[in-house]
Parts: structure tokens; sequence; C-alpha cells
């Protein structure tokens, strides 16, 4: 922890000469610091080498210089870059615990930081990727394992070779955090701000919204906030969104927010953390055993995803086999892990 931050001769001519430096807590892929500088505090970030790094070096610095466009920020200020340290230096923000409706501030600050790409950043950050045949495959197998019915299953499976098609399809150029998770939001006196883009990209904005839904699939930290505040939150997405683009949200009338969802269900690799997702068919294995992982089980986060999806899917025409199929399955995990217990509502102080 007492390693001196990394603050080369660039960095030096264009800020000046550091004063105290602290290490502060990060992820393994990354060192953070708080320095002094003469024009105040500000936090450095190196991101470690290994594979990916430059990947994710040139994301975040991609995704913040774009995220600067919105007013009030979403993102803190990009002050300085040593690209080959792999160094940015960001202003500094004070974090605030969130308040009891803190997603409607959330899905507020999410779309106007979405709403900072448009077409013109085409090439600046790859494209998103969605679930692919080898997850569709596997929840198939899985829904196969649970015992549910073989018409059922075959049912549904036309139904989500089209819905990769359509996800593959989605329209959209928002800028996508890639993984706006409790944590990665600092609640700050001037509202919300996103850190850590190390995993942007761009494409449908309704990728991230989902995650209000579906239990943030990505996070450590999984809420199922009461319905009234969902949506509420909602709302405060597709106000924002059109505050700050003049238009409606791309897809969300055509039912591309039950894709999204739907297309996180079959993400067996967004049951374990970052560093775990390596190919392994993570929904066998949650067939198999249970594991924890922040506020919830494998089970429990996929019990969750397959409530959501199978209430969003019920009178949908194009997936109506999809909610048979997600419904017999939730049906089937209670039947036989009858002690799973409901994600959490609320937000645990940790991430406060």
């Amino acid at each position: 922890m007492g390693l001196a931050p990394p603050f080369g001769d660039a960095l030096r001519t264009e800020l000046g000469a550091p004063g105290r430096s602290r290490r502060l807590a990060s992820s393994p892929r990354s060192r953070v610091w708080h320095i002094d500088l003469a024009q105040g505090p500000a936090v450095l970030k190196q991101i470690v080498a290994g594979p990916g790094a430059d990947d994710a070096y040139a994301r975040e610095a991609a995704s913040l210089r774009i995220a600067a466009r919105a007013r009030p920020p979403v993102a803190p200020v990009l002050l300085a870059a040593d690209p080959g340290q792999r160094v940015l230096v960001l202003e500094h923000l004070e974090h605030r615990g969130p308040a009891p409706d803190w997603i409607v501030g959330y899905a507020a600050a999410l779309a106007r930081l979405h709403a900072t790409a448009g077409p013109g950043d085409a090439g600046a950050l790859p494209r998103r990727q969605g679930p692919e045949r080898a997850d569709s495959d596997a929840f198939l197998r899985l829904a196969r394992t649970l015992g549910v019915p073989a018409p059922v299953t075959a049912g549904a499976a036309g139904e989500l070779e089209d819905l990769l098609d359509r996800l593959g399809r989605a329209p959209g150029h928002a800028l996508l955090h890639g993984d706006p998770c409790p944590g990665n939001d600092l609640h700050t006196t001037d509202g919300i701000r996103f850190v850590d883009f190390e995993q942007a990209c761009l494409g449908s904005g309704l990728t991230e919204l989902a995650y209000l839904r579906i239990g943030f699939p990505t996070c450590w930290c999984v809420t199922s906030p009461p319905g009234p505040l969902l949506r509420r939150a909602e709302d405060a997405y597709r106000t924002q969104w059109r505050a700050a683009t003049g238009t409606d949200v791309p897809g969300l009338a055509g039912g591309g927010l039950t894709d999204a969802c739907a297309g996180w269900l079959l993400r067996g690799d967004a049951l374990v953390q970052r560093a775990r997702r390596d190919g392994t068919d993570h929904l066998a294995r949650a067939a198999r055993r249970d594991w924890t992982w922040g506020t919830a089980t494998a089970r429990q986060r996929l019990l969750h995803r397959l409530g959501a999806v199978a209430t969003m899917t019920a009178g949908h025409p194009a997936l109506a086999g999809v909610s048979d199929l997600t419904t017999a399955m939730h049906r089937r995990m209670l039947t036989r892990w009858p002690a799973l217990r409901p994600v959490p509502a609320e937000r645990p102080p940790a991430t406060s």
C-alpha cells in the first residue's frame, strides 16, 4: 500500500508537482491514489499491466471525454492523462450516503450519461456485444436439467433465436458505462457521478436501464426495488433522455426493455464476478451447487431474473414461449430449492 503514485514528467508539466498522496482501495485491475495538487485534491488511477489493460485504459479515457459533454456533469472531470503509464488524473468527488429513493436519481443520471454519445462517436469505443447462441443453448440445457417439459422448452427455442437477432440489431449509440453498479455511482452534493469506465462501450441504453428490473447483473450488489419506486426511476430515465436529446428512448416503445432483460437472463457469466467470466457454463454450475457473490447467491440471482422476465413477457406476442418457459423454470427452482429467498430490496450500507 506504500507504493508511490506514478506521476511522471508529462503530468508534472501539465499539473505541477503533486503534494501528499494516499493509496485508496480499488479492484485488482487498478491502483488508485488520493493526491494533493496546487489546484486542489484529485484522484490518480493507474490501470495495472496485464491482459486487456490497454483496452481498459483506452475505454476509460475515451468514455470520460465523451461523458464530459453532459451538463451538469455525470462523471469526474479528466484533468490529465499519461497513456504510456495508463494513468488518469481525475477530479476528486466527495461521496455522500445515497437517499432511500436513490435509484430515481441514478436512472436520471444514467440517461444523461447515455445521451452524451451519438452516431458521430462510432469507432471511439467498441459496440456492446450481447448474448450469443452458446448462451441460449446453455439456458435451454438448464431448463431440461430443471425438468421443464420438452414441449415448453421447444416452444421457446425459436423465440430465443429471434431474440438474439433483435439484440444484435438493437438501435442506439448510447455511451454505456459497462458496469453501472452501486459503488460505481458517487452521490455528491451536485448529483450522481459515475466512475470506473473500464468496460465502457456503445449501444442501446436499454441494456443498462434493464439493471433496475433484472437485478444489477454485473454487480456484487443486487437489489430489487419496489414496483412504485421502479416505475418512478424508469420515468425519470425517459424524461431525462427526452430532455437531453429531444427524442424518445430508442427501442423502448417496441419492447426493447423486455428484450434487454431477457438477454441478461441468458448470460450465465452474469452470475459471477468479472475475473471468473472465462467461458464456463455457470448456469450448469448453479444447477449443481449454489455460491454467494455479494448480496445474493447465484440461485437467488437466477430466480429473480426468471421472475422478472416471466412477468415482463406475459402477453408478449414475440415471447409467449419464453414466458411459458421462464414461468416453468421459476416454479421448478422453487420446488427444488424451497429455501431460496428474494434478493434484497434495499442497497446495503457498504455501497453508501
